[in-house]
């Protein structure tokens, strides 16, 4: 008895076609060139944005020492510094870009839309910061001046980016806005050299006014700081219901207005107390018009 044996099936070869063959050597060699150019543009942007960086931050140093020996105020070569600064950085962004072959006009439209976004949510701060440049090249006034400006009155501590720093009278120190001070009247008392203290004196009817007037400007010139010239000014400055009002008015230096200030109120009080005049009162006429019958 003979078994019969299924035929065994040998493995087919599968013919590839050259055609596919052909398309995945194009594709990946096509992946090589475009993996070693993008490469090559990655360290060129690189360098690009190192030594760009070095030539921006070159360029501002330049200008700072450029400025410095122009005596020009530190702050505004602060201003100027940053703004040449962050303008070359967008600048050298945008051309790495363009390196890369981006579109750089919608990055630009892109930009300037952003710009009006943050200029409009931040109008009031980019307002302040304009004003601070205002500040720093009118300079209306300095670090150290005593000045009235914004609704505040004080001596002036720091005038920054954005606000201004000012230590008032009680001594309190304030922040104030650039754009609230610039856009309001501006006080600087500090300006000048010296400053006229302006007080008053009243006086009683029957007081000798040109005998009064002689002994204030007399204990005036005595004062301690109070400058020869301009002479203190004493004249007749208005009339009320106790008598004439006189005008008391030394001028001193900046530095010495309060003391000056305080001192002139003494010697008014004393001056007149020791000259024994009558106090000054207000005096009231009543008249009875009424007729008895």
């Amino acid at each position: 008895m003979y078994l019969l044996q299924a035929p065994v099936e040998l493995p087919v070869e599968i013919p590839i076609d050259e055609v596919q063959v052909e398309q995945v050597n194009v594709f990946v060699q096509t992946l090589k060139e475009q993996i070693t150019n993008f490469g090559l543009k990655f360290l060129g942007a690189i360098a690009l944005w190192i030594v760009g960086q070095w030539l921006i931050n070159k360029g501002v140093r330049i200008m700072s020492r450029v400025l410095k020996r122009q005596s020009i105020e530190p702050t505004l070569i602060a201003y100027l510094a940053n703004f040449l600064g962050v303008s070359l950085k967008i600048v050298l962004i945008v051309a790495i870009l363009g390196y890369f072959g981006i579109e750089t006009t919608s990055f630009a439209a892109l930009l300037a839309a952003a710009g009006i976004a943050i200029g409009a949510a931040w109008g009031g701060l980019l307002a302040n910061f304009a004003a601070g440049v205002f500040l720093v090249i009118f300079r209306p006034f300095g670090v150290g001046d005593f000045i009235c400006a914004g609704g505040i009155t004080g001596t002036v501590e720091e005038i920054g980016l954005f606000v201004c720093t000012i230590n008032t009278l009680d001594n309190v120190r304030t922040i104030v806005g650039n754009n609230k001070i610039f856009s309001d009247n501006i006080q600087n008392f500090s300006a000048n050299p010296y400053r006229r203290v302006d007080l008053v004196a009243q006086l009683n009817h029957g007081v000798n006014h040109a005998e009064a007037i002689n002994l204030l400007q007399q204990r005036l010139n005595q004062i301690p700081n109070v400058i020869a010239e301009p002479s203190p000014d004493v004249e007749i400055l208005e009339f009320n219901l106790a008598g004439p009002v006189l005008a008391v008015r030394p001028y001193c230096s900046n530095e010495h207005y309060w003391q000056v200030y305080f001192d002139t109120n003494k010697v008014i009080r004393e001056t007149l107390a020791d000259a024994g005049y009558a106090v000054p009162e207000q005096h009231y006429a009543i008249r009875n018009t009424s007729v008895v019958s």
